[in-house]
């Protein structure tokens, strides 16, 4: 279920109990290297200057097409508007499912919140 709220004027989405600011900005962790093979990036982190080959993740078309987004230093709420613009999905679809892919890396390390 998606609950978006406003609190103290800032728009924030709640999914499964993870909250998160749409006006809230993502960066790449440095200890996490990405490569573009066709459509698709793969990560791999790096632990004590050593790739991490257990545990390597793919990133699928669209998960591509958010990773780039975080290098252009826009909030949460510009890179929803970027997906549905991109995908051709409605709004409410685009900020749940980012919301939860964006947990995703911030559960493995792969992005930071600044």
């Amino acid at each position: 279920m998606l609950v978006i709220t406003v609190i103290t004027g800032a728009l924030k989405l709640e999914r499964e109990g993870y909250l998160m600011e749409l006006t809230k900005c993502y960066h790449k962790s440095s200890s996490m290297v990405a490569r573009r093979v066709a459509d698709e990036v793969i990560l791999v982190p790096i632990r004590q200057n050593v790739g991490d080959l257990q545990s390597i993740y793919t990133l699928n078309e669209v998960g591509a097409c958010i990773w780039e987004l975080l290098d252009s230093e826009g909030t949460v709420a510009d890179m929803v508007s970027a997906v549905a613009k991109e995908y051709e999905v409605e709004q409410p679809k685009a900020e749940a499912d980012l919301v939860d892919f964006l947990a995703q890396l911030e559960s493995i390390e792969a992005i930071v919140s600044v």
